[in-house]
């Protein structure tokens, strides 16, 4: 391209080699910084802010490769064309450019407007992929190969830069005669003549075509963080109002209702004293499956569970909603633990999305202090009495859903005035590693036996393993025996 020259003023002179070679070295080492980290970011394409993290990473590719580019094009000086021999009868067409090459990406035109010739850069014909032996568009000649919808765009900034002397800064897209279409970023601006008019235009037209997709990709990456991030939102306030609306919320200590006259031991008010605490994991933000449970029964027996569904998120809370509506339902109708849990079993394996769920459902029975218990693949309740604590012996049964047509046995075990109960899912320790929170809590025993109430006896055992510094959901139960 022709230096240009404004009526008032020279061109700026290019900057020494030695200057643009350092700066090429700078943006060279900052690239490959930018690529090392972009490899040890592993991504598998799963996780949305992963995916947002990459596209961004390979904008700054982008952008560094084009600085690159543009400043050893700045160093070296436009390409400059051989003159074009006919081609022999027999040779095939000349290929594209290979993208992202030198040559392909910034080009610079002058259109003469006293003369109406056009001078173009070999660079400029790569763009546009047009035959380096025809003659340059001109000004008129040059929408012809614009698309349709963005010709008006060309138009204007044309007419604004020869009518009124404004700088084109603009983008359209371009149609290659080989099908392509790429996207042009053109920066020019009005040559003066001496009486002060318009004489030609000057511009650098840069292919920004594979910048222009790469935003795309961090726009659409990060559109897509952002829903995921949303639906995570509204699924865990699902889960969350579920979960409420199903767990009770326990504040105090709840007691046994009276039952009326004529039941005698059974029908005291103050038999249990009851506290429960659930424990959201720290390291999710989506809601388990555990529960917790204790529910006055008709005869005037109380029904104590804790359970675990596998999984996160609304519909295994809405699961675990369903499980635990069974067991009420089957245990106010009267069903022993045991029989219980197989048909609780039953109804899990033949759900349409299979899961797995543990368990440990109690009926206790306050006129003989009777604990009848079966499990499914739960860690067995503890028994604290005279500042030491056991957990008791468990009776047969695998996990809920597991295995169709399992068989749950029942134990029993006579309590005493003063007892403490404590039931739990197994989501206490890191790693699920029911032993050893069975240990801590046995640890607990002496201090739990100066626990005046339930709730002291909750609150003992949450600071024991942390309120918020989880890996796992789970669900503590206190029973302490009132009478």
């Amino acid at each position: 391209m022709p230096s240009h020259l404004s009526a008032d003023r020279p061109a700026a002179q290019p900057p020494g080699r030695g200057s643009v070679d350092a700066l090429i070295t700078q943006a060279r080492r900052l690239k490959g910084d930018v690529d090392a980290v972009r490899r040890d970011a592993q991504d598998d394409g799963s996780d949305p802010q992963g995916r947002w993290q990459r596209a961004l990473y390979d904008l700054a590719l982008h952008q560094l490769s084009d600085l690159d580019e543009h400043l050893a094009q700045l160093r070296d000086g436009p390409a400059v064309l051989a003159p074009a021999a006919p081609p022999p009868v027999e040779q095939a067409a000349p290929t594209a450019p290979r993208r992202g090459s030198l040559l392909s990406r910034v080009g610079s035109a002058e259109w003469n407007l006293l003369t109406d010739e056009a001078s173009w850069s070999g660079e400029l014909y790569q763009i546009l992929g047009r035959d380096p032996a025809a003659p340059p568009l001109t000004l008129d000649e040059l929408p012809a190969v614009v698309l349709d919808e963005d010709r008006p765009k060309l138009t204007s900034m044309v007419t604004d830069c020869l009518v009124d002397a404004k700088p084109i800064d603009g983008e359209f897209r371009v149609l290659r005669p080989d099908g392509a279409v790429r996207t042009v970023h053109m920066m020019g601006e009005p040559v003066l003549g001496t009486d002060g008019s318009t004489a030609s235009m000057w511009a650098v037209l840069r292919d920004v075509s594979e910048l222009r997709r790469s935003q795309r990709v961090v726009s659409e990456s990060r559109d897509s963080l952002q829903r995921h991030r949303h639906h995570a939102q509204t699924e865990h306030r699902l889960a969350v109002e579920l979960q409420e609306a199903v767990l009770p919320p326990w504040l105090g200590s709840p007691r046994l209702p009276r039952q009326g006259p004529g039941r005698g031991a059974e029908g005291s008010s103050e038999t249990l004293d009851l506290a429960a605490r659930y424990l959201p994991s720290s390291a999710s933000t989506l809601i388990g499956g555990d529960w917790y449970d204790a529910l006055p029964l008709a005869d005037g027996d109380m029904l104590l569970s804790v359970g675990d569904l596998t999984g996160h998120g609304v519909a295994v809370t809405s699961g675990m909603a369903t499980l635990l509506g069974a067991v009420r339902g089957m245990a106010m109708a009267g069903t022993a633990p045991g029989q219980l849990l197989c048909w609780l079993n039953q109804l899990l394996h033949a759900t349409a999305q299979p899961a797995l769920g543990s368990t440990v459902c109690c009926r206790y029975r306050p006129g003989t202090r009777t604990l009848t218990w079966a499990q499914a693949g739960h860690p067995a309740p503890l028994l604290f009495r005279d500042g030491t604590g056991r957990r008791l012996s468990a009776p047969d049964g695998v996990l809920l859903g597991a295995t169709s047509g399992a068989v749950y046995e029942q134990a029993e075990e006579t309590l005493e005035a003063g007892d403490l109960l404590v039931l739990h899912t197994d989501g206490l320790m890191p790693g699920h590693d029911s032993t050893a929170a069975v240990n801590r809590l046995l640890d607990l025993a002496p201090r739990l036996a100066g626990a005046r109430t339930a709730q002291d006896c909750l609150r003992l055992v949450v600071e024991e393993f942390g309120e918020t510094e989880r890996e796992n959901d789970a669900c503590v139960l206190v029973a302490k025996v009132t009478a």
